[in-house]
């Protein structure tokens, strides 16, 4: 359970801080320190007993049925991620307390911090893979979110656009990838995909969910090609970027790398494609970043860099390579962080982070210079830093690869570029920034230290960078071994960290780096030049073009398409139905199967033949609207016989009763409307429209042949045989309703809700004008609107039809009956009130907000279902027993009555919206209109 609380807890810091922001900046920051620092404190609770190789583990089936259950595992790579994500989240919160103007919301951006905390930690501790994808595509909406914080900048909202673009579609490739590893292995729990790797590799479908998997990695690691969404995320506020984009979101794709190594890696192909991207990523970046004059620019292009220095070590397929990868995922966190910090306190104090105008910074801020020395140098690889050792590592792998032919020299030497440059980068930033003279035209001059708190969360993680690097075997060893067992199990390799191996070709390497980066920095003039001439572009330009040119082709595709005519949809949607139709029964063998049909009988003849001229004459008559809506009814009323004939009373009743509230809509619609329509369809277009309804209805009858003559099997005995004892009713349909299938109807009294809210919202403030007589004179529903004969009628008629619907409702369970057929009946009656005394006398009786009615219906229907989790059962299950009541007898008493008295409340609720408001379109009734308002809208 304390797994839950670990991921639950930021929450609590999301929702505090929004609170306590009017109380003062400080209150709101320890506020949303305040679930952080729990988190972290429950992680380390679990520490000993991680680091000395152990996990945990908590499952609570959720959707089995998916396969998607809440399993979360908590073991040394877990371990190391959530400290990262917790101990660093807890200084940027100490950061962004100064960082941040008064101007801004300082509640806002901890609150969507917080919620990206809660998605980082719940992926690293998932042990469920699609459970993992949830949060990973939580992930990035909190980063779309924060990167456009300041959303008045344009380039903020095109920066997040940007990302959840590019992050969003590697997630739908993850999802893939995913469902084909759960279909490989059979079953989405890690730890059993994890400990099937053999089974994976060796399948026929290992090459395409492998490659759906790296995607996602890819996109959310920023790796070649996916790798420019990343420096145009930089427009962020920079505690996001020193969270987001150097500790936390992106080191989610290495992460995944990580957790899917005992399953996908070892093949031929993972090495290819995994190492190739790193390898150009690492060279690619490294080179970027050299040239970019903008402090944040230049470290975001060093964080593509170091990402693809993991990820080609993952992609080495070898063990101590993956040891070396997690080692750097924690080192490049801490020297990176706190130069995104530098970054912002650079920007706070200056106004700029333009490194051209940025120089001489170590006279006003002699502390600051000190720290970011340290971190840039640690990112450079100096000795004595943690950066250096993991270099160090990484320049020994690249030696000692599992191949021949030219990668054996080709992978090293440009590792050994990559190094020369991310020297010369990190140089550039110290120097350029702090030394190299006087800063040209600051916008905030002089420049000062920042506040303390500001400054300890960088020194901090500075102080973590000295740490490690001199004294890594008492710091991270334990950390890293435990790590390196979640990766590979029992087969940990022998290694050493030490600050000195002795005089050997990686030490060889990293001097090369050194000295080669200090002297291309010193040559820089001319590399610049040829960068400036060569390869400037811009790829939010180049994206946002893309994007533009996708919307101006789906804007011609959709007015080619959409016209406006119903009649040319139809036309394109049967056209493909024939089409797709034609292409399965054209290739059935024998259309007859083995299954004689039924004997025809003269009820059954007599009612086809009822329907079809029915349907006919609508179709003959439909320029006279009010006839053609007669000859539709007769159509449903014999569909409803048709029900009864063959045994299905609920159907029927269902049938019979949304036929009266259909005929009651279109009636009220048709007098707003022409009594005749037009005829705009000249003799082609009808010998068009007679082949594709021919068509149409040759195929489906076709096709219920084939069906019909063809033993099938049914699902209808299982629901017969556990009616009564899984359901406690005899009415197999209403069980189906609110017990076997509840949930689906509990999803479809929903978007009837939503349906009547659309409906509401469109008709509440139209008023439409009755249309003329073809004689030009106004056209009126009757001379007395309200007859003396129907309004009599109508209210007799009212108890006997509520009295009519209780008793439906109430023997539903067990007869044909329910709470959607009651509800239409009462709707029905309550309708007839409105047409028979108007609205004004109706209102005056029955004051209610329909639309409030209907969505207490769906609440019921809800709190019915999750009432089951009270006694520990899944969502909706259905609890039955029998009393003994005096003069009534045995009496069933079941939840699911609630469950239906919540589908009655919604039915009534939402066709009352929706017809009341059809039958007040009228604007020429304004006194009645007025009066309706006054009372209140229903």
């Amino acid at each position: 359970m304390t797994l839950i609380l670990i991921i639950l807890l930021p929450l609590l810091g999301a929702c505090l801080p929004l609170a306590t922001e009017k109380f003062g900046r400080t209150l709101c920051a320890f506020s949303a320190a305040l679930g952080p620092a729990i988190s972290l404190a429950l992680l380390l609770w679990h520490l000993p007993t991680v680091l000395a190789g152990g996990s945990f583990i908590y499952d609570h089936s959720w959707l089995p049925l998916l396969g998607l259950d809440l399993s979360l595992r908590l073991d040394g790579l877990g371990m190391m991620f959530g400290l990262m994500i917790t101990g660093i989240g807890l200084l940027v919160i100490l950061y962004t307390r100064y960082y941040l103007s008064p101007r801004d919301s300082l509640g806002k951006l901890y609150a969507l911090l917080q919620i990206f905390m809660m998605a980082m930690l719940g992926i690293v501790i998932s042990n469920n893979i699609l459970l993992l994808i949830v949060f990973w595509e939580l992930t990035s909406l909190a980063s779309f979110l924060l990167i456009s914080y300041w959303s008045v900048q344009s380039d903020a909202r095109k920066g997040a656009r940007m990302a959840l673009t590019i992050t969003g579609a590697g997630g739908l490739a993850l999802l893939g990838g995913a469902l084909l590893l759960g279909k490989i292995v059979g079953s989405f729990n890690l730890t059993e995909i994890l400990a099937s790797g053999e089974l994976i590799k060796n399948h026929e479908l290992y090459p395409v969910a492998l490659i759906l998997i790296l995607i996602g990695a890819f996109t959310k690691s920023a790796q070649f090609p996916f790798h420019f969404w990343l420096p145009h995320a930089m427009h962020a506020p920079t505690p996001v970027s020193a969270y987001l984009h150097s500790a936390t979101m992106v080191k989610a794709g290495v992460f995944l790398l990580a957790r899917m190594y005992p399953a996908l890696a070892g093949t031929d192909l993972w090495f290819y494609i995994v190492s190739s991207v790193g390898l150009f990523t690492l060279v690619f970046g490294a080179y970027t970043a050299l040239f970019k004059h903008d402090l944040k620019g230049l470290l975001a292009f060093s964080t593509i860099s170091h990402l693809g220095l993991i990820t080609l070590l993952f992609g080495l397929n070898s063990q101590l390579a993956a040891i070396a990868a997690l080692f750097h995922i924690i080192n490049h966190a801490t020297f990176k962080a706190s130069l995104f910090m530098t970054a912002g306190i650079i920007d706070h104090e200056t106004g700029t982070r333009d490194m051209r105008r940025l120089n001489g910074m170590w006279q006003f801020m002699p502390l600051t210079t000190t720290l970011a020395m340290v971190a840039a140098s640690a990112m450079a690889g100096v000795p004595l830093l943690n950066g250096f050792l993991s270099k160090e590592m990484f320049f020994s792998e690249t030696l000692n690869l599992n191949t021949s032919g030219y990668l054996t020299w080709l992978v090293p030497l440009l590792a050994t570029f990559a190094g020369i440059f991310a020297v010369a980068y990190s140089y550039r930033f110290v120097y350029e920034v702090f030394f190299g003279g006087k800063p040209v035209d600051l916008p905030k001059y002089p420049p000062h230290e920042p506040p303390h708190y500001m400054i300890a969360p960088m020194a901090i993680l500075v102080v973590l960078c000295v740490v490690i690097g001199m004294f890594p075997n008492l710091t991270i060893a334990p950390f890293l071994h435990a790590a390196g067992l979640a990766v590979l199990g029992s087969d940990m390799p022998d290694y050493k960290i030490a600050i000195w191996h002795g005089f050997n070709l990686p030490l060889l390497m990293s001097c090369i780096a050194l000295a080669g980066g200090l002297l291309l920095y010193y040559q820089r003039k001319g590399l610049f030049a040829f960068y400036e001439r060569q390869y400037r572009r811009d790829e939010k330009v180049m994206f946002e073009a893309r994007i533009q040119r996708s919307e101006q082709l789906a804007q011609q595709l959709t007015e080619k398409f959409e016209n406006g005519s119903l009649q040319s949809y139809l036309v394109w949607f049967f056209g493909m139905v024939i089409v797709l139709g034609a292409s399965q029964l054209l290739f059935i063998d024998k259309l007859t199967g083995s299954v004689a049909a039924a004997p025809v009988d003269a009820v059954s003849v007599v009612m086809a033949i009822v329907m079809m001229v029915g349907a006919v004459g609508t179709v003959l008559i439909h320029h006279n609207r009010f006839a053609a809506l007669l000859l539709l009814s007769v159509v449903g009323l014999v569909v409803s016989l048709i029900f009864i004939r063959f045994s299905a009373p609920d159907l029927a009743l269902t049938q019979i009763s949304v036929e009266v509230v259909t005929v009651v809509l279109m009636m009220l619609a048709l007098y707003f409307l022409p009594q005749v329509t037009p005829n705009e369809s000249g003799p082609l277009k009808v010998s068009r429209d007679i082949v594709i309804a021919g068509s149409i209805g040759t195929g489906i009858g076709l096709l219920c042949w084939a069906i019909l003559t063809r033993p099938y099997e049914t699902i209808a005995d299982y629901y017969l045989a556990n009616a009564v004892s899984g359901g406690g009713g005899t009415n197999v349909v209403n069980v189906i309703l609110v017990d076997f299938r509840g949930f689906d109807t509990l999803g479809e009294i929903t978007v009837l809700t939503v349906a009547a809210m659309g409906i509401y919202a469109m008709l509440r403030k139209l008023r439409l004008p009755p249309p003329p007589n073809p004689d030009g004179t106004e056209h009126v529903w009757a001379k007395e609107p309200s007859p003396p004969v129907l309004m009599v009628l109508a209210r007799l008629l009212l108890p006997l039809a509520l009295m009519v619907s209780t008793y439906i409702f109430l023997r539903g369970h067990n007869l044909p009956g329910g709470g959607f057929i009651a509800g239409l009946i009462t709707s029905v009656a309550l309708i007839l009130q409105y047409v028979a005394s108007g609205n004004d006398w109706v209102q005056e009786r029955i004051n209610w907000r329909y639309r409030n009615v209907a969505a207490i219906g769906v609440l019921i229907a809800a709190a019915t279902g999750a009432g089951s989790w009270l006694f520990g059962y899944p969502f909706l299950t259905t609890a039955f027993t029998y009393v003994t009541w005096p003069i009534v007898g045995k009496f069933e008493l079941a939840t699911a009555l609630i469950f239906d008295i919540g589908v009655y409340v919604t039915v009534v609720g939402s066709t009352l919206v929706i017809l009341s408001y059809l039958g007040r379109l009228s604007h020429f009734n304004r006194h009645a209109h007025i009066k309706s308002l006054s009372s209140g809208d229903n």
